[in-house]
């Protein structure tokens, strides 16, 4: 007798299993995106993408070609096969950062150099990076606001923050943790590069 089994009920077939891989690349970009806290054309100038584009990949209102996933899985700092897997062949939130594969983290503050050290923003609720502030580099005219944590701890020279009004001077050693909801700005007034661990822990 010959036994016969049940395809499972959860099993796709061909057409269909394209489709929801490819229909899931633009959710996936966007919300990488946004976890990170990129806005369309930070993500498009890190890309070398147009913006256009990629609000098209993330509206599937476009298919990217593989050169285009590929620029954007390295900005997002994702393997492309992130984009292109199951849902249940996702790896587990373990990271690894060789010393010598550090990535270069984006950030619009110019004389402001991050070496990420940690794993990426998802499934991760933080990022660390090695920041190497150069000396007069300053996080701009206006203070700077937004959700979640930072934890700044000094390697050498001196950073000096200004958390709602009060001055902080964060030297070798130091460390200064605050609540990003504070207006707060930082500046390097001395005359040589300030080394810090910087990390950002979101909310949620």
């Amino acid at each position: 007798m010959t036994n016969t089994k049940a395809t499972p009920s959860t099993s796709l077939p061909k057409e269909e299993h394209i489709e929801e891989i490819v229909s899931s690349i633009g959710p996936k970009v966007k919300e990488l995106r946004q976890e990170q806290r990129l806005s369309l054309q930070q993500l498009a100038v890190k890309a070398e993408v147009s913006a256009a584009a990629i609000h098209k990949i993330e509206r599937n209102d476009m298919v990217p070609t593989i050169t285009t996933l590929l620029k954007v899985a390295r900005a997002l700092d994702r393997p492309v096969t992130y984009f292109v897997e199951g849902a249940g062949d996702r790896p587990e939130p373990v990271a690894f950062t060789p010393a010598s594969q550090r990535p270069a983290l984006f950030t619009p503050h110019a004389g402001l150099t991050l070496a990420g050290i940690s794993g990426p923003y998802a499934p991760f609720r933080s990022a660390v990076a090695l920041a190497t502030v150069d000396p007069g580099a300053n996080s701009g005219d206006k203070p700077l606001l937004h959700a979640g944590e930072e934890l700044v701890f000094a390697l050498e020279g001196k950073l000096v923050f200004d958390i709602a009004g009060t001055r902080h001077e964060v030297r070798k050693g130091d460390a200064l943790h605050f609540m990003g909801d504070q207006p707060h700005h930082w500046v390097n007034e001395g005359k040589s590069k300030a080394r810090a661990v910087w990390i950002a822990l979101r909310d949620s």
